[in-house]
């Protein structure tokens, strides 16, 4: 009986190996595989990770290029009719250049969402109306509604400020002496 139990016994520890055996085998070149990859990823390092890298440093940038292209291609309030939605002189032309001279990429319109859903209808059917009448090569501009209104100053406090910087600019004066301790022009 105690030789026929460990008959049994070594009977079923084959038996496991046996069965067990094919999914080890499967799992250890999966694993040298692994080490394989790891070890030339390592002797390669950084290089494979430099443009990856490069590009999350200029993600940012690239955001606020975008934000404000958006900025600039807004169409705000003050360039349509009040009330009826249809665009002023300044605003064709503001159409016209963001539809024929800034950059393919970048030719979307952005429109200032008006008081109600009426006018803001109205003034993207206007801005559409202007450049179907523009002979534009290429790829057509896009229309598009936003909330953030650009920031933007009166020209008259811009010239006041231009003036004001101007009057307080120091006049220009040549050194008395280099950076070695000559004498300057100046003398």
């Amino acid at each position: 009986m105690k030789f026929n139990n460990k008959l049994t016994s070594a009977a079923i520890a084959v038996l496991a190996l046996v069965t067990t055996g094919t999914s080890v085998s499967a799992d250890w070149s999966h694993f040298w595989h692994n080490l394989h990859v790891g070890y030339h990823r390592n002797n390669a390092w950084p290089a494979p990770f430099n443009e990856a890298d490069a590009m999350n440093v200029v993600a940012p940038f690239e955001i606020m290029k975008a934000n404000g292209w958006r900025m600039h291609n807004t169409i705000g309030h003050e360039l349509f009719r009040p009330g009826d939605g249809a665009l002023m002189a300044s605003g064709n032309k503001r159409v016209y250049w963001i539809a024929t001279q800034s950059p393919p990429s970048r030719r979307t319109v952005f429109v200032l969402r008006g008081g109600s859903e009426r006018e803001t209808a109205a003034r993207v059917a206007a801005v559409r109306d202007t450049i179907s009448r523009i002979n534009v090569s290429g790829a057509s501009t896009d229309v598009q509604v936003t909330d953030v209104e650009p920031h933007h100053s009166s020209g008259a406090w811009a010239t006041k400020i231009n003036r004001e910087w101007l009057q307080n600019l120091a006049a220009p004066r040549l050194p008395t002496s280099s950076a070695g301790g000559t004498p300057g022009i100046a003398n």
